[in-house]
């Protein structure tokens, strides 16, 4: 789990930092650390969040083992099966 704040508080080498880590397929996902939800990096209802709310994740297995849910809608599918076993 990476939190962007702490890239974002290295300037410009940490965007280059971050680009990589995505390139490199190290992160594959992004979170709200407030919401407690994950989704693609490319969701648009993700890439509104503030950055100070963003956590990135490797896999979705790290993202579920931190408690978070997946996103509604660019996760359609995971998210239906989600709310089938919680509620």
């Amino acid at each position: 789990m990476i939190d962007h704040n702490k890239l974002q508080s290295e300037g410009f080498s940490g965007k280059r930092k971050l680009l990589k880590l995505i390139q490199n397929r190290t992160i594959t996902l992004a979170g709200n650390k407030h919401l407690k939800i994950y989704g693609t990096l490319a969701c648009s209802s993700g890439k509104r969040m503030k950055i100070a709310n963003r956590i990135f994740f490797a896999n979705e297995k790290e993202a579920i083992a931190a408690g978070y849910r997946p996103c509604g809608h660019c996760m359609r599918e995971q998210y239906v099966h989600w709310k089938k076993v919680h509620d």
